[in-house]
């Protein structure tokens, strides 16, 4: 054989074994569609590798307490509750409506915690304030006018015996005295001697119906308040005719005021008129109607 026989042969062995080498490389696409093809109707697909999250802490001994993870994440969020108030309270829109419904929770609050049979603190003789030094704060005016003469409390309502009550009818009934303190909203408090009858034993002398839910008061100067029974019934709520064991002065609310020691200043109306026991408030307070709180309890 010449050389050049030998060389073409050994040169088509090559080709030969190149073309077998590239025959053996398979396109990744064509093995993909042959591996879809090869498989049966009823063949099932591989499970999906596990992704790594609590199964693998699991695995791993150091499990994450879902219960905790929870537990932190709301005392967080209760860490955040003063913030975002405070930016609610920044939006002019969301201010009023807040303030209410806080100070209806408020209001709900106190008076879930109100104990009716608990007794305000009372003091002895030597630290009541002089009678002189003692504020007088109107609401409108120091003196309405009232006629103390002919003077009556018109009672209604749910009530057995409405009608006209007289200031003596009133002093007819077991009369209590008390030093008390009188803690006004302004920022002041003073402690002072106060006389009168148990609210809660003219309201049965009246005949008031025990389950009705208010007492609102009207009085001469056009202020008008409101109380929730179980206040009315205290036993130191007084309708209050004396101070310093001396008949009210007009300044102070002659002839008739109440007296609530359990209570911020602003529920003890003087010059009162008109008594009614009613499960419906028409209007809440003078001040409450501006804002302020209805229970505001001491």
């Amino acid at each position: 054989m010449s050389d050049r026989e030998m060389s073409g042969e050994t040169s088509d062995g090559k080709m030969g074994e190149q073309k077998a080498n590239e025959a053996k490389i398979e396109d990744p696409a064509s093995e993909k569609r042959a591996g879809e093809q090869s498989k049966g109707a009823d063949d099932e697909p591989e499970a999906e590798a596990e992704k790594p999250g609590l199964g693998d802490d699991r695995k791993s001994g150091n499990r994450i307490d879902e219960k905790k993870f929870r537990q932190i994440g709301r005392r967080e969020l209760l860490k955040l509750a003063p913030v975002l108030a405070l930016g609610a309270f920044a939006i002019p829109g969301l201010q009023e409506g807040l303030l209410k419904k806080g100070l209806g929770f408020s209001d709900w609050a106190s008076a879930r915690l109100f104990r009716s049979g608990h007794r305000a603190p009372e003091f002895d003789p030597t630290e009541l304030t002089p009678f002189a030094k003692f504020p007088i704060n109107g609401y409108d005016v120091d003196d309405p006018g009232v006629n103390l003469e002919n003077w009556t409390l018109t009672v209604s309502g749910a009530v057995q015996k409405p009608g006209e009550y007289t200031l003596a009818q009133v002093e007819a009934l077991p009369r209590y005295r008390q030093n008390t303190r009188h803690v006004c909203v302004e920022g002041w408090d003073v402690i002072g001697r106060f006389g009168g009858a148990r609210l809660a034993d003219f309201l049965q002398m009246v005949g008031a119906d025990p389950a009705a839910r208010f007492i609102t008061v009207n009085c001469a100067d056009d202020y008008y308040e409101s109380l929730d029974m179980a206040t009315a019934l205290h036993p130191q709520t007084l309708l209050c005719y004396e101070m310093y064991e001396q008949p009210l002065t007009r300044q102070h609310g002659a002839p008739l005021r109440l007296t609530i020691p359990t209570k911020v200043g602003y529920k003890q109306a003087k010059y009162l008129v008109d008594l009614k026991v009613t499960n419906v408030l028409d209007r809440v307070g003078y001040w409450e109607d501006q804002g302020y709180s209805w229970f505001y309890g001491l």
